[in-house]
């Protein structure tokens, strides 16, 4: 593993060089299938929020391949905390699109109650999917605490972190990665350098060789990989995690990849990105790059893309109408789990909510619009 060369796997014909893939033919499948579903949900999300049915939503198109790699090589008793453009994870660990959804509506159905904005997940089945953060970095040290304590349990469970390569800027990577290194945290820091921090190009965020040699500094090894190589991407975090294992203690990843797309819904990146830049890695598209990987393996041909993506349409049509369908939170969740005992005052404030409540209707939830 090296923090300036990067390991890729898939070869552009497809070919792997030798390299033993260790996966089974449905898993390699699954990983597949996951790339779809992941791509169907953000093109519905991006579909919902313009025609002002959900408020935001955060582009995946483009880094699928840094979410499913890094996904493949987790055991479901692992905790993630994710950033808030990891769609793709929390699909492959088997969280129906309709959870998704019911947070991206802020429903009655949502873990959040609609306290959250959306693309703020948060699960406990089937995966610990820890809730997410809008503050940029706030999760890094989180999830190192968090991995402490699997330690000092005596536990063999590792935690991972994904974050921006604007997250590298923040102090919650600076804080995080030191304790981790200190404390040999059995966790996984994974940068998806996408190029743009929002509209800060790389070369405004950092004047080192990549993010993955800023590793050294706090005495854990970097990994510098193709993010859009599903297959490079699960091999080094395999190796990271089971060095978390171990007890050796924590790794940085940085998965080099783009988002084909804006930071946000409420983002325009022609604004900022050059032509020449998408049109660029737009022949780098990482479904496309697996689809050749399976080719070359004779698991993939045109009526596979065809299924899968009619099962990812229909998946994702059916979990709208459940989720578009479903009431939003009645009033009282604004009072509910939050206090054990509800204070007087806090009591006083609920009456009187739920009394103007029934003289004059339900406050309503607006129109769609967001202000970011």
């Amino acid at each position: 593993m090296a923090a300036t060369q990067l390991l890729t796997v898939i070869e552009p014909d497809g070919g792997v060089n030798g390299h033993d893939v260790g996966m089974t033919n449905d898993e390699l499948l699954h990983c597949y299938r996951t790339l779809l579903r992941t791509r169907a949900f953000d093109d519905t999300c991006m579909k919902l929020q313009r025609s002002g049915r959900i408020g935001f939503s955060i582009p995946n198109k483009g880094v699928e391949a840094t979410q499913v790699g890094a996904a493949s090589a987790l055991q479901k008793t692992d905790w993630l905390f994710p950033s808030y453009r990891d769609f793709g994870m929390a699909l492959y660990h088997g969280v129906p699109m309709a959870d998704m959804l019911h947070n991206m509506f802020g429903n009655a159905l949502d873990s959040a109650k609609g306290r959250q904005m959306p693309v703020h997940f948060s699960f406990v089945e089937p995966i610990k999917f820890v809730s997410i953060s809008s503050p940029i970095g706030t999760h890094l040290p989180q999830a190192v605490g968090a991995a402490y304590a699997m330690k000092l349990r005596g536990e063999k469970t590792v935690a991972v972190t994904s974050f921006g390569d604007g997250g590298t800027s923040s102090l919650g990577f600076h804080s995080g990665l030191n304790f981790a290194a200190v404390w040999k945290s059995p966790v996984v820091f994974l940068c998806q350098n996408n190029q743009w921090a929002i509209s800060c190009p790389s070369s405004g965020q950092t004047a080192s060789e990549s993010y993955a040699i800023k590793a050294k500094a706090y005495g854990m090894p970097g990994v510098l990989v193709d993010g859009n190589d599903v297959l490079a991407v699960r091999k080094a975090m395999l190796e990271a995690v089971d060095r978390a294992r171990k007890g050796l203690g924590p790794t940085l990843i940085e998965a080099f990849t783009f988002r084909m797309a804006g930071h946000s819904t409420s983002d325009d990146p022609t604004r900022y990105v050059p032509k020449e830049q998408f049109a660029e890695w737009e022949k780098k598209d990482p479904v496309l790059r697996f689809e050749k990987f399976l080719a070359k393996k004779k698991l993939w041909n045109e009526d596979v893309r065809a299924k899968y993506t009619d099962e990812a349409t229909a998946e994702i049509h059916l979990a709208v109408q459940l989720a578009e369908g479903t009431p939003r939170p009645g009033i009282e969740t604004i009072f509910s789990d939050v206090y054990r005992d509800v204070p007087a005052h806090i009591r006083k404030q609920g009456e009187a909510a739920f009394d103007l409540a029934a003289r004059k209707g339900d406050a309503s939830a607006g129109d769609g619009k967001f202000p970011l």
